[in-house]
């Protein structure tokens, strides 16, 4: 599941190809009202390093997960891990595949998932680079975002897209969520953190602008449902008829996880 409420009214905008000094992406051809233009795989290593990090290999797809692999050796380069920001099928299905086609192991959050394990205040130096590993729960459980200080770049995967905004996974929560843009947005005011490069959607190049609209928006949609709560809407379907009048109604079911997600978090003490 990728869940994503998608850009309503924003044109798409494929980053196939996408290049920063130490990035590249190869998109997946998956494309979907969840999924954006696709799943991006970025693919990372200093230049004239020996060997790279993937990141998110995507979907089991043969010619995708082949692609990503030739752009990944090319050079006489070598894949020497796959991080995985989290384990939804569209970012980590591909992952054990892929791990056989580069023969490469698999590091993630979640241990069913990966060989080896992710955790907060990890760097991963490969390639050439250092990945410094930043927890980001909320859309999933297992959600990590990564920082790439070299770039000042973050890899945020499913926590910030670049295009419309992220919906509570039915293994997320909204106060995780919350918390982890809070903490995204104080680490690039921190650091100075030029881009993020998503795990959907075109990079976002005013990362504090972006990240003051999540956390802006996800106040106004709190309020929202408070008030069709006191107008006597009870079912998310209810509050999803009500307040989501802004997003495509194909994005409506989605858009019922993150009002469950809402509920659950109004109802806390």
């Amino acid at each position: 599941m990728a869940g994503h409420a998608g850009g309503h009214g924003v044109p798409a905008v494929s980053i196939d190809g996408f290049r920063t000094a130490r990035a590249t992406c190869v998109l997946a051809p998956n494309p979907s009202p969840m999924t954006l233009e696709g799943t991006n795989t970025w693919i990372i290593g200093e230049p004239g390093s020996s060997s790279v990090v993937v990141v998110d290999p995507g979907p089991l797809h043969e010619d995708h997960l082949r692609r990503v692999l030739a752009v990944a050796v090319a050079e006489d380069r070598h894949v020497a891990m796959i991080v995985l920001t989290h384990g939804h099928p569209d970012h980590a299905e591909g992952a054990a595949r892929f791990a056989e086609l580069g023969g490469a192991p698999v590091l993630a959050v979640d241990p069913d998932l990966g060989s080896e394990g992710l955790a907060e205040g990890d760097v991963i130096t490969a390639a050439g680079c250092d990945l410094a590993v930043v927890k980001t729960p909320g859309h999933s459980a297992d959600s990590v975002s990564l920082l790439l200080p070299a770039d000042g770049a973050l890899f945020t995967g499913d926590t910030v897209l670049g295009r419309g905004t992220t919906v509570i996974g039915t293994d997320g929560n909204l106060g995780d969520y919350l918390r982890s843009l809070d903490r995204l947005r104080d680490l690039v005011g921190s650091l100075g953190v030029g881009s993020l490069l998503p795990g959907h959607g075109p990079v976002v190049d005013d990362p504090a602008t972006t990240l003051d609209y999540y956390i802006t928006h996800r106040a106004e949609r709190l309020d929202q449902v408070r008030s069709a709560l006191a107008a006597g809407a009870r079912t998310p379907a209810e509050i999803v008829d009500m307040i989501y009048t802004d997003v495509d109604r194909s994005l409506w079911p989605a858009a019922e996880w993150s009002v469950k997600a809402q509920l659950e978090y109004l109802a806390e003490p």
